[in-house]
């Protein structure tokens, strides 16, 4: 046997205790004996939260996901609830997704609430993430968990948690609940279940949560423009087909081709590399499908239908996949429109976005005399702002990773309003003659011409989070004082809440919670974005460029040079 660390050796050793079930001290002994590498990742730090919730590995260790890990998180935030409701009858909600174990530990997770006396209001099979955050409201629950991993690859699961509101844990009650988890021991888990205070749900809250969905996400299409659009649709293996074909059915769209060889929830998700609509391979064959059948638009979904890819034509009539920035700038400005239209934007109203997305959101949403408030990464800060800012209306939020929100009646981004949404743009820019592609030139020519590109670092395990750790230090320790030739102007460091103005030499505090992100913009308008992930074991940097846009003409030719700034950035940081 090789050497093990004795801290390490004290962590393995405490789940070789008869707490623990005979096949997980087996696994951990053959561990030991054979595999010393798997037993250091498995066991050198406890899961932690991220801005997707908890998500990691399967398997057996307290850096994996198992119904241990869980279990001591579903105890610790039963505790906080008995705590911070002591004379309430505490309900929650539970759903789950697609992948590998989720209905199992869904269960686990049920049966823990249940021993500790609270309701549980459980989905009798797989439902997307955002019918969780209504469900949770409309059944006036005290918090939601859903087990998903999202787009993470298929040996990945995870917990998310979600609070009164419908919206994901944020400050003060996520370190506080991380807290009260920590401090609990693995023996006081209370695994027995209560089964009467389990009720499984499924078609009735459906029914309700779809016809939401249409409320929320129809503007005025007539019959006809939404019998014309031609939709290509695609799960992804995920969770979405329980309710995106239905939603559109309902809402009057007649069109909707399916891509079949992916319509079947399946947690190793057979047809693709990455079930990511950010990764174009993802959408391969529902494009292709849409060749076939002269497609107007194709959507694709993530696994928990949270986050969603939109393909439309370009002025070629070639389909053309849209990043999260140029959807979401669409989206808002359709909603924009239709509340300028319906004369109710009086100054009250807000849209919310993200401080790696596109710079462009600001500027849009100035035209519309809108306020766009921006947040931390993750979609749980843009719920946070409906919460903080209970007197404004919240129009719509979006952020550049495929997430858009419409209203408030879910607090997460949604992918099944957002895809009725998305058929609602193209349904009524095809019955005017134009191509939803030539309106986001229009408001390229309107507001500026702003282009950006995601580059992700993929480093896995214990080196490749030292790695990541070791490029953020570097990256403080040595700031950027210029990029492709443009001298940095200003230096936002949102782990240490400072703004350096270098034109004015002053400094200024950030004054939203800590984050270990970095952003630099520079002299010719540009803004690089630099932070960790999350949810994956990445480093992300995000590069901003734009420019004028005289006319439909300069289209193309304006966006080569703003792609060659964007090489020549990413040349000039080694990253390409």
């Amino acid at each position: 046997m090789k050497h093990i660390d004795p801290q390490l050796l004290e962590r393995v050793n405490s789940w070789l205790t008869p707490t623990f079930d005979n096949d997980t001290k087996t696994y951990i002994k053959n561990l030991i004996a054979n595999d010393t590498k798997e037993l250091q990742e498995s066991f050198y730090k406890d899961l932690e939260f991220g801005t997707g919730g908890m998500r990691g590995v399967m398997g057996i260790g307290t850096n994996r996901i198992n119904k241990f890990t869980l279990g001591k998180n579903t105890q610790g935030l039963s505790n906080y609830l008995h705590q911070q409701f002591p004379s309430e009858e505490i309900k929650v909600a539970i759903a789950f997704d697609c992948r590998h174990n989720s209905k199992t530990l869904a269960k686990v997770v049920a049966d823990v609430f249940s021993a500790n006396g609270i309701k549980v209001f459980l989905f009798e099979d797989l439902r997307p993430t955002p019918e969780l955050s209504f469900a949770l409201k409309h059944l006036n629950c005290h918090c939601g968990i859903v087990l998903t991993a999202s787009h993470n690859p298929p040996e990945y699961n995870g917990y998310k948690v979600y609070w009164q509101d419908g919206g994901q844990l944020v400050p003060p009650q996520d370190a506080e609940i991380i807290a009260e988890i920590n401090r609990l021991d693995y023996s006081e888990i209370k695994f027995e279940a209560n089964e009467s205070l389990i009720q499984y749900i499924g078609k009735d809250i459906d029914d309700v949560f779809i016809n939401e969905s249409i409320k929320n996400g129809s503007f005025n299409t007539s019959a006809e423009a939404k019998k014309n659009l031609n939709i290509v649709f695609t799960s992804l293996h995920g969770t979405s087909i329980t309710a995106i074909p239905e939603t559109l059915k309902r809402a009057g769209y007649t069109k909707v081709h399916i891509v079949e060889e992916q319509r079947e929830p399946n947690g190793d998700f057979p047809t693709v590399k990455s079930p990511n609509p950010e990764e174009p391979e993802a959408l391969k064959m529902a494009i292709e499908l849409a060749e076939r059948v002269d497609g107007d638009i194709v959507i694709g979904t993530d696994p928990d239908c949270d986050r969603l890819g939109v393909v439309v034509r370009n002025l070629e009539g070639e389909l053309v996949i849209l990043n999260g920035n140029q959807t979401m700038i669409l989206m808002t400005n359709f909603l924009l429109k239709q509340w300028q239209k319906n004369n109710k934007i009086n100054g009250n109203q807000f849209v919310g976005s993200t401080i790696v997305s596109t710079p462009m959101m600001s500027v849009l949403t100035k035209a519309y005399h809108v306020e766009c408030k921006i947040g931390l990464t993750g979609f749980k800060w843009i719920a946070k702002m409906i919460k903080d800012f209970p007197t404004m209306d919240f129009i719509g939020g979006g952020e550049e990773s495929f997430g858009f929100m419409v209203g408030d009646f879910v607090r997460d981004k949604d992918a099944v309003t957002s895809t009725l949404l998305a058929c609602e743009i193209a349904a009524q820019a095809k019955e005017k003659g134009i191509s939803v592609y030539k309106e986001l030139i229009e408001l390229y020519i309107e507001h500026g011409f702003y282009k950006e590109r995601l580059v992700s670092l993929t480093k896995k395990g214990i080196e490749g989070a030292q790695e990541i750790k070791q490029m953020m230090v570097d990256a403080r320790e040595n700031p950027l004082e210029e990029v492709n030739g443009s001298k940095v102007i200003r230096v936002e460091d949102y782990q240490l809440s400072i703004i350096k103005d270098f034109t004015t030499g002053k400094e200024s505090v950030i004054d939203i919670p800590k984050s270990n992100v970095l952003i630099y913009y520079t002299e010719d308008g540009s803004k690089i974005a630099l932070r960790p992930s999350g949810t994956e074991p990445k480093i992300k940097f995000y590069i901003s460029v734009n420019t004028s846009l005289a006319n439909m003409a300069a289209f193309q030719l304006t966006e080569q040079k703003l792609e060659t700034r964007i090489d020549a950035i990413l040349k000039d940081m080694k990253l390409n």
